[in-house]
């Protein structure tokens, strides 16, 4: 669907509108040439994004984060600290149904422990550590690249 379709279907009254919340974060270590993050592609075709999935009943957003990027990615990681919530609206379909989301997305700072990026889950195509600059490139959302900047800007003052 193109975008302006998109925003044509998402402007439609009478759409029924469900609120979505999801975590998820940026995993860092320190590599060979610097600083490098880890990242997912997901989908077909296929986009780079952050790891990150819906908050599940009875969890905080903290604890989904990590678990999120361990079975996306199939690392293990310690929570850092916040570094921001990104809102977005999009349609879909629950049930059956078209519906309009309002999608909030909160992601953390996280900074590597282990595991074998390798080892991911079936929902995505391939895990893999990348520069940090050339994952500022990579990533396919803008809102990302902006939390991966944010993420920059922390890593710059922490001693982990």
């Amino acid at each position: 669907m193109s975008d302006a379709s998109k925003k044509e279907e998402q402007a439609k009254p009478g759409l029924p509108t469900l609120e979505q919340v999801s975590s998820g974060g940026v995993v860092f270590q320190h590599g060979p040439s610097g600083i490098e993050v880890a990242l997912i592609s997901v989908g077909k075709p296929a986009r780079w994004q952050l790891p990150k999935g819906i908050v599940d009943p009875g969890e905080t957003p903290e604890t989904t984060s990590v678990r999120e990027v361990q079975e996306e990615t199939g690392i293990t990681a310690t929570l850092v600290e916040k570094i921001d919530t990104i809102e977005y609206w999009y349609v879909g379909n629950k049930a059956g149904q078209r519906v309009r989301f309002h999608k909030f997305v909160h992601f953390f700072l996280l900074a590597y422990e282990s595991g074998d990026i390798g080892q991911h889950d079936w929902e995505v195509n391939e895990a893999r550590w990348v520069d940090l600059q050339a994952a500022k490139e990579l990533l396919s959302f803008k809102s990302e690249r902006q939390a991966l900047e944010k993420a920059e800007r922390m890593l710059e003052n922490f001693n982990g």
